[in-house]
């Protein structure tokens, strides 16, 4: 009797037969991930920054427009940072539909309009805090000297720049977008990860730079002036006797920490994610090969957050030390007051108008 020996499994083959499966079925539920994010995730996130945003940045506005009369270099870049985030927050509703439906956007126009928008606002709200932060250091630096970059003239000039430079930064990638909706028949609108994947290298080149002028360059801007507003503040921490004049000294100190913390926490999630997925498919899209689901929904979840810096960003309204707080609360207050007066003058002529009629008789 002829006896057959088997082949017996390695433990290294069984080893890497093990990586494989496990291999397989976490791709499979990072596919299955990336479906619920479009459907629950996108639009729940969209919709909370909506609500949210969309109230205090206008809010802001009316305030800027009504209470606030003499108006800082501060104020005009904060007004035109105010009015990009509640432009942008405006396409959000638009979003939320075709991801909760699951359907695509249909309108070429719309698409275009809807990702220039998207893009400005991201890189023009960085570049808006960086001047407001140069002047926290002018002020800090300089707090006797009238700065002529302090002015309401210059302040409108460097925002028009601003509009400007953000919008040629942004161009190429509508160039992108618009091949893109070329090779879907004109109906497929993606986000700028998603691209198309024979685009990989030029749209990687184009991300990177977009990347080093649009969001490194500004934060390495705010980190400066953090820095050195902060060397100022120790070099004369010995000057101030009184506890609320140096708290009041401080603010711009906080107010510049705190942009740098949001800048770094918001934007540097999504600029890392999406610069690897536009690598991930364009190495996948060389080997013929799928792209990596898990990169996939990675970069998702980090684009609401990125763009959560339009409810953030009100904030900042409020601790900029021109008393536009005190301003708008007054004017909220008076305006309370005027209706609670005019409703009880009314109560007061409903009263007297029986005693009327009885004299009357």
């Amino acid at each position: 009797m002829k006896i057959i020996n088997l082949p017996a499994f390695s433990n290294s083959a069984q080893f890497n037969l093990g990586r494989r499966t496990s291999t397989a079925s976490a791709m499979a539920n990072c596919t299955e991930l990336v479906d619920l994010l479009h459907w629950y995730y996108l639009p729940t996130m969209y919709s909370l920054e909506f609500c949210l945003g969309f109230l205090g940045n206008l809010l802001v506005i009316l305030g800027y427009l009504f209470c606030l009369k003499n108006w800082k270099g501060t104020n005009v870049y904060l007004f035109n940072l105010a009015v990009s985030d509640l432009v942008f927050l405006c396409t959000l509703p638009r979003l939320v539909g075709t991801y909760a439906s699951g359907h695509r956007e249909t309108s070429p126009f719309v698409c275009i309009v809807n990702r220039y928008i998207l893009h400005v606002n991201l890189y023009s709200s960085i570049l808006f805090m960086v001047w407001v932060s140069a002047e926290r250091y002018l002020l800090v630096r300089y707090p006797h000297r009238h700065h002529p970059l302090l002015k309401r003239g210059a302040a409108a000039a460097v925002s028009a720049l601003i509009w400007v430079a953000v919008s040629a930064q942004v161009a190429p990638l509508l160039l992108y977008i618009v091949q893109d909706m070329e090779r879907g028949n004109w109906t497929r609108c993606s986000d700028f990860g998603s691209l198309a994947a024979h685009q990989g290298a030029g749209l990687l080149t184009y991300s990177l730079l977009l990347t080093a002028t649009g969001y490194v360059l500004p934060l390495l801007a705010l980190c400066v002036f953090s820095a050195r507003i902060t060397c100022i503040l120790r070099a004369q921490e010995g000057v101030f006797q009184n506890r609320a004049a140096a708290s009041t000294f401080r603010r711009p100190q906080r107010t510049v920490l705190a942009t740098v913390a949001m800048f770094l926490a918001l934007y540097l999630p999504y600029h890392v994610m999406r610069n690897v997925y536009i690598a991930d498919r364009a190495a996948a899209a060389s080997a013929a090969t799928p792209h990596n689901a898990c990169i996939m929904s990675a970069y998702i979840i980090t684009r609401p957050i990125a763009f959560a810096h339009s409810v953030v960003n009100p904030a900042f309204y409020f601790f900029m030390g021109d008393h536009f707080r005190e301003l708008l609360i007054g004017r909220v207050k008076s305006l309370f007051q005027r209706c609670v007066t005019q409703e009880s003058q009314s109560q007061g002529v409903e009263n007297s108008a029986p005693s009327l009629t009885v004299l009357d008789n």
